[in-house]
């Protein structure tokens, strides 16, 4: 691997382009496309009178995720899933609900439920951490309708939550992997934190060695600057849509 330089010398601590298009899907309650490089994902947010039985009656509203890749999302024709999710489908549409419930109130969005969708239409790598940040913008329009028509209380969400990826490549420490860089990763990780600096996910795997406390200090410094251009962009979408 000597020699070895990301596409386009894009540097260490730089993001893929990234582009998140607010409204996307027009009948949904909230809805984006979010692009990072390649990778393409539509995340809408469907806000839902009542909530699960289990829920009922403590005045507490719910959410919960989905998601999915479409069938031709790697180039090579992934089978649909419908009956039953793949095993890593289900672990993510997990990981999206329990990253989007740490920012929104349930006793301020009473009972309701927020169904959140993440599809996938072209994966080049981080299509997680781009859900999740996607599902927050659509998750924010949402809630923006619902509390215009009275259907819940101000202030239901706290703040933007975002998500970034970054690893070790050839011993380098890098933010917002690519495919090509996340198939030959010594380190993958993940990173979800809050618009206070609150991380709320955390996942590290040492994929082909381990790392050290020094190497995991600087890939979470790079993911909080990463996370931090993120949420910029995330209110810039939605207040081009509110």
């Amino acid at each position: 691997m000597h020699g070895w330089r990301r596409k386009n010398g894009r540097p260490a601590d730089q993001l893929r382009p990234v582009r998140i298009v607010p409204g996307f899907i027009r009948s949904a309650d909230g809805s984006c496309l979010i692009e990072m490089g390649h990778t393409r994902v539509v995340c809408t947010a469907s806000f839902v009178q009542g909530v699960p039985k289990w829920r009922t009656g403590g005045g507490l509203g719910w959410l919960t995720a989905e998601y999915a890749m479409l069938p031709a999302s790697t180039g090579v024709r992934r089978e649909r899933r419908t009956a039953n999710p793949d095993g890593r489908g289900v672990e993510i549409q997990r990981i999206i609900g329990r990253v989007l419930r740490n920012v929104i109130r349930f006793d301020r969005l009473g009972e309701n439920t927020v169904y959140l969708d993440c599809d996938v239409l072209e994966a080049d790598g981080g299509t997680r951490v781009a859900a999740i940040s996607g599902s927050y913008v659509a998750l924010a329009l949402a809630v923006a309708k619902a509390r215009s028509a009275g259907l819940c209380k101000p202030g239901a969400l706290s703040g933007p939550v975002a998500a970034a990826s970054v690893g070790l490549v050839n011993g380098r420490a890098l933010l917002d992997l690519d495919y090509s860089e996340d198939s030959i990763a010594d380190v993958d990780m993940n990173v979800a934190m809050t618009d206070d600096g609150q991380f709320v996910e955390i996942q590290a795997t040492g994929e082909r060695t381990g790392f050290s406390e020094a190497q995991l200090r600087r890939l979470l410094a790079l993911a909080r600057g990463g996370i931090r251009k993120l949420q910029a962009l995330q209110r810039r979408a939605i207040g081009k849509r509110k």
